[in-house]
């Protein structure tokens, strides 16, 4: 079963870079390096599958597997919850040496029981990871007798490791919540303006800043997948009238198979920037409206991009002059690598080059509109390479993830946090305030022009 759902994942319609590959190119999925076999490469399927799935936040996640795949991808990312704490509880079986010989199919089936009883969940989502999956362990049929047993629903997650990349494992993730989950409960409160986020995980509680821009429309956030989420509001998910896909390629398959079997239209959209975010408004309520809602909502959006806008630019107005002309490395990848691009570029700063990691190529494309068709994209920067780009002052400022972060400091350049380990949101008009506020506050800092006086002995 879990090869043909990859196989069918790897020919999903809806990708218009997965249309443009031949066969082959289309089995080795979309990862820029193919993993080892043996090696602990990170950012594999089962790693993409618990940050698709996780931040559901009343539910139980339990990693069946070694203790190992567990502690290596739990709490990696800062999706932030307005109430309750279970999904942050590392739960796994830690399977041992004699469970790979006598198999941990009974062991898994305990800790389920264990789990219901001591945090009553409304449901338990099971991961399968590399060495249960070598070993042959059902968790399919597992969780469907222990759903039978404690009347839970169980909700098995077959995404070990070795099948492929995080981008594949988001995408199990979003089918395990078509196969168990969405649909599943119907809701008494259906109404026009509801509506889904899709590949929006509420890092730093960025779905906090743009959520109630949605409310002040009238529109309802049924369910956001799956940030902040609640199992309940990702069942009823299938009566929402519309979907936005936040992150292009993590769940397109559930974006499609949404619309195939419960008609629910959706668009892709980003809340990184000014303008990015009043499209995004302007998009939801054009398709509501074309859903059966009042077009009373299009003015309704106009009247708030318009108030929204002007006091975003107000609020801009003191950085813009310091900024302006400012050079930014932008080390990123998917959907940032245009969105934030886009964002920079609105006050003034200049984009000297931006990765395209795990970017399709349609983000590509977004990147050259955005940049111009001479837009200094790459895949990867050898470190010495991005040492010398700053240590020659390309840039005077690098915006990238955690594990770049003192090559910058090591060539006493500013550098700000823009993955998802970051601790402050940039979405929407108050996130882009806060996200030039940040960076401002980097290339102000007295502390580089300091380390960058020779040390006294120098002298």
């Amino acid at each position: 079963m879990l090869k043909h759902k990859v196989a069918g994942l790897f020919e999903e319609p809806a990708c218009a870079s997965n249309r443009a590959k031949s066969e082959s190119e289309k089995k080795k999925g979309c990862a820029a390096r193919q993993l080892v076999p043996g090696a602990a490469a990170g950012g594999c399927a089962f790693d993409g599958a618990m940050i698709a799935l996780q931040p559901i936040t009343d539910a139980a996640h339990l990693v069946h597997g070694p203790i190992a795949c567990s502690g290596n991808s739990w709490d990696n990312r800062h999706a932030a919850s307005s109430g309750p704490l279970l999904y942050r509880i590392g739960l796994t079986t830690d399977l041992s040496d004699l469970d790979v010989i006598h198999g941990g199919e009974k062991k898994l089936f305990k800790a389920i029981r264990e789990v219901i009883e001591r945090h009553d969940p409304p449901a338990v989502f099971v991961y399968q990871t590399c060495v249960p999956g070598l070993i042959g362990d059902d968790i399919e049929t597992v969780c469907r007798h222990a759903a039978l047993r404690f009347g839970k629903p169980v909700i098995p997650v077959n995404a070990p490791g070795f099948v492929g990349g995080k981008n594949l494992g988001n995408r199990l993730g979003g089918e395990a919540l078509l196969d168990h989950v969405i649909g599943s409960v119907e809701p008494d409160d259906a109404g026009p303006c509801d509506i889904n986020i899709l590949g929006e995980y509420n890092l730093a509680g960025e779905l906090w800043q743009v959520k109630p821009l949605f409310e002040r429309l009238g529109i309802r956030v049924r369910a956001c997948i799956t940030g902040d989420a609640r199992y309940a509001d990702v069942a009823a998910a299938h009566r929402a009238r519309a979907n936005m896909m936040v992150c292009s390629q993590a769940l397109i398959s559930l974006a499609r198979k949404m619309e195939e079997r419960w008609g629910i239209p959706y668009f892709e959209g980003s809340f990184y920037g000014i303008s990015d975010t009043s499209d995004a408004l302007r998009a939801m309520a054009g398709l509501l409206v074309r859903q059966g809602a009042s077009s009373d909502l299009l003015v309704l959006a106009e009247d708030l991009i318009a108030a929204e806008e002007e006091r975003a630019w107000e609020r801009l107005a003191p950085f813009r002059e310091r900024l302006r002309g400012k050079r930014v490395l932008l080390y990123t990848g998917g959907v940032k690598s245009w969105s934030v691009v886009s964002a920079l570029q609105e006050v003034g700063m200049v984009v000297v080059g931006t990765s395209v990691r795990k970017s399709t190529e349609a983000d590509k494309e977004r990147v050259r509109s955005v940049m111009g068709e001479d837009a200094n994209m790459f895949d990867a920067i050898p470190p010495r390479e991005m040492y010398r780009m700053l240590k020659d002052g390309e840039a005077d400022i690098m915006l990238s993830g955690g594990r770049t972060q003192f090559i910058a400091l090591k060539a006493r350049v500013p550098w700000l946090d823009i993955n998802q380990e970051r601790h402050y949101a940039y979405a929407g008009y108050d996130g882009m305030v806060e996200l030039v506020r940040r960076i401002d506050l980097e290339l102000a800092s007295p502390v580089w022009a300091a380390i960058r006086q020779p040390a006294p002995w120098e002298n």
